[in-house]
């Protein structure tokens, strides 16, 4: 019998396979697709059915080569890229280019995970080439193309040459400039909240806070009101009116699908959506694990299932009793739903092996790698455990005619929770364990009718908070809940936005620049059909469709081009010609004396000299996220550290910063300083806001690297009044005002939101 060839698409699934497979195979990566549309031109015949052009990617001749020189030795080829849309367009093209080498059987095959049964199972139970499903690939990818080819010579024209526009790319940009309009509009109420420092019979002491005023919800406006309450609450005795004890159960969170795998990592990890896919991908694909060889530790992570295998099913039920005991596993196991466009054929993201825990095999992982795994693995236990257990307890306090109410909650059996618990974002986009609510605490043992001492009545102002910018993974969970795109594209959507910096990372958070907005509206104002999120999720129903065989790919396409031409008549003709707009100054070119006039570049506006291209002199002009256009006083005090030239104010690509006014001569550059002298002992630096190279602001000393002090939080200039700390920092809560907090003590500054 000769010999079978197994053809992958990563090259370091290739020693997990070998293993798994045996002599009889030959095995060899298509190392990604082979062939594309060409890159210099359109290469789709829109006149004839929309006929792709399709090429040899530029450097993959060789691999290509080589899978017909091994096609030729081999008697049955088995077809074994990623099980999804576009690893089913990979095997049909080297499907197409292998066959005419072989007299052998041309099979495909799937798995969802990298062991040896998965692997097994697959070959001795080969399919056929989804045709429905490559026809699916191939209109996403027609469609992407018209769009970014058609849409994008115009930008160039109009605007700047390097910009870019894109199907699902640029409603992900809409949907960040259309949070940050409503951030920018908002006006801030402000309203107090009343609470009361209580103790009763027994110990701890509590607070409760003012919820109704003679029967109707308590809204406090302003600090008059406030100080209205305030009297009516002296010489109060109030009495506790009503308990409400309630046992509470909390259901475990479903399994892990790729957009919950982006979202819950960037929240628990900080990791991108983008870092996140290329762990797990590498966690898919086999880690050598020592005697064991290489090993597939998790399954396909690009899924919208969350569908459990028979087996894993079993394997976690059988582990779950014997790791934490029997009261831990539920009488039958936990199904959850997926979404309607779901492919139920994939599974859900967990371990292959639930045995592997990740403590037992932390060694053989890189660190981030490891979390990573930790992670899924224990969401994936855990969505098989019995809910947790809490018993909830509601003060109701009567003094007059406020009452007030005060909540409490004791975990009464962890459940899943002893495992894994779920993060949510907060009203800042952070992640806040959801372990209970904010408030939530335990409440002393207190009989009802029993009269409280006021220890303290607790005035405290707020401002309602403008909708957050969204993070990351926010943004997943948007594009996901308005189904734009598929699960496997939002990490590679926010970041071809952010690389073309059109959005900003601030503070972990995306705001859009200036560039941004204006690239926003003009498509919003001359695509209105193609830039939203109804059509884009339309589009994405139509692909389903197709995979389903219920519509042909033509038809699907012909329905888009045909107003999306007519768009693109329009914008020809009517949109802003940016390019041929300049604004006069009354600046004169410090080189040749020719006027300066303000025009739009790549990350924005710049002040250029009228003697382009004879003379090249350009000035900084406004920032990647300004507003305003009005040029910036570039004098700074204080000279270059490194040749004594004076130091100016110079804006980039993340904004402000002091550079030495002898460039390019002296390409010394600081970040400026918050007016906060480093707390390390003999520093004469000071603190400054900075950006981590994956573009999180953080704060250090302007004298790194000699001084190594860093904070995520951002300082504020006081001393702590009980431990001396030198400073203090900022932290956010969800619905309230930022607080500042001693990074060393604990100790609270209370009056923070005043």
């Amino acid at each position: 019998m000769g010999k079978s060839l197994l053809i992958v698409e990563s090259p370091t699934k290739v020693n997990t396979l070998k293993k798994i497979v045996g002599k009889d195979f030959i095995i060899k990566a298509s190392v990604g697709h082979l062939k594309d549309l060409p890159k210099k031109k359109l290469g789709v015949d829109v006149d004839n059915d929309f006929a792709p052009e399709y090429i040899t990617i530029r450097g993959k001749g060789k691999i290509l080569q080589e899978l017909k020189t091994a096609a030729k030795k081999c008697d049955t080829i088995y077809l074994a890229p990623d099980p999804d849309r576009e690893g089913e367009a990979i095997a049909h093209h080297i499907g197409n280019e292998v066959a005419r080498f072989t007299k052998g059987k041309i099979y495909r095959v799937t798995f969802n995970e990298i062991t040896k049964k998965a692997v097994l199972d697959a070959i001795k139970n080969p399919t056929e080439l989804n045709n429905n499903r490559v026809n699916a690939q191939q209109a996403r990818r027609i469609l992407d193309r018209l769009v970014g080819y058609k849409i994008s010579p115009i930008l160039w024209k109009k605007v700047h040459r390097g910009l870019s526009a894109g199907r699902v790319q640029s409603v992900a940009l809409r949907i960040v400039c259309e949070r940050e309009r409503e951030i920018l509009a908002f006006k801030p109420r402000e309203y107090w909240s009343i609470t009361l420092e209580l103790e009763g019979s027994e110990k701890p002491k509590f607070q409760a806070k003012l919820f109704k005023i003679d029967g109707n919800k308590a809204e406090v406006a302003n600090k008059a009101e406030a100080d209205e309450i305030l009297k009516g609450l002296e010489g109060a005795k109030p009495v506790l009116e009503d308990i409400v004890k309630k046992e509470r159960k909390r259901n475990p969170s479903a399994p892990f699908i790729t957009s919950t795998l982006q979202q819950e990592a960037s929240r628990k990890l900080n990791f991108s959506p983008k870092k996140t896919m290329m762990l797990a991908q590498r966690l898919y694909e086999g880690i050598a694990m020592g005697r064991k060889g290489t090993v597939g530790l998790i399954t396909y992570m690009r899924t919208d299932s969350v569908k459990l295998s028979d087996q894993a099913l079993e394997e976690v039920r059988a582990f779950i009793p014997e790791r934490y005991g029997k009261e831990f596993l539920p009488g039958t196991p936990n199904m959850y739903k997926s979404k309607k466009s779901a492919q139920e054929a994939h599974e859900a993201i967990r371990p292959t092996d639930v045995q592997l825990e990740p403590n037992s095999i932390k060694d053989n992982l890189e660190k981030d790698m490891f979390r990573l795994y930790q992670l899924i693995w224990s969401r994936f236990v855990s969505c098989q455990m019995v809910p947790a257990v809490l018993d909830t307890t509601q003060f109701d306090i009567k003094t007059g005619k406020f009452l007030f109410r005060s909540n409490g909650s004791i975990l009464k059996f962890a459940g899943f929770m002893k495992v894994y618990v779920e993060s949510q974002d907060d009203a800042q986009g952070d992640a806040a364990q959801s372990t209970g609510k904010a408030d939530d605490r335990l409440l002393p043992s207190l009989n009802k009718g029993e009269e409280l001492k006021v220890q303290e009545v607790l005035p405290e102002q707020h401002f309602t908070q403008p909708p957050a910018r969204f993070s990351e993974a926010m943004l997943v969970k948007e594009l996901e809940d308005k189904g734009v795109g598929r699960p496997s594209t939002y990490a590679a959507t926010i970041s071809v936005i952010k690389d073309r910096d059109y959005i900003q990372n601030v503070e972990r958070r995306l705001q859009p620049v200036e560039l941004g907005f204006m690239i926003n509206d003009l498509l919003v104002e001359n695509f209105p059909d193609i830039m939203t999120t109804e059509f884009t999720a339309k589009m994405e129903e139509q692909l389903d469709d197709i995979e389903a065989g219920k519509l042909e790919w033509v038809d699907a396409l012909k329905s888009f081009y045909v107003p999306f031409k007519l768009d693109l008549e329009k914008a020809e003709e009517k949109m802003k010609d940016f390019k041929a707009q300049v604004e006069e100054t009354d600046e004169v070119c410090e080189k040749c004396n020719q006027p300066m006039i303000i025009k739009w570049g790549r990350f924005g506006k710049f002040m250029a000299c009228t003697g382009y291209p004879e003379c090249k002199s350009t000035k900084d002009l406004g920032g990647k996220g300004d507003s305003e256009d009005g040029a910036q006083d570039d004098e700074v005090e204080g000279n270059c550290d490194k040749c004594e030239s004076p130091l100016i104010m110079k804006r980039g690509r993340f904004g402000k910063f002091i550079a030495c006014s002898n460039y390019p001569e002296c390409k010394f550059t600081k970040p400026i300083g918050l007016g906060i002298s480093c707390p390390e002992d003999a520093c004469k630096g000071e603190i400054a806001a900075r950006r981590s190279k994956k573009g999180r602001t953080f704060y250090g000393c302007t004298k790194y690297p000699d001084c190594k002090f860093t904070s995520w939080d951002k300082p504020v200039g006081e001393a702590c009044p009980e431990c001396k700390n030198p400073f203090l920092i900022e932290k956010w809560k969800k619905n309230e005002d930022p607080s500042v907090l001693c990074p060393s003590c604990g100790f609270k500054k209370t009056d923070a939101a005043a």
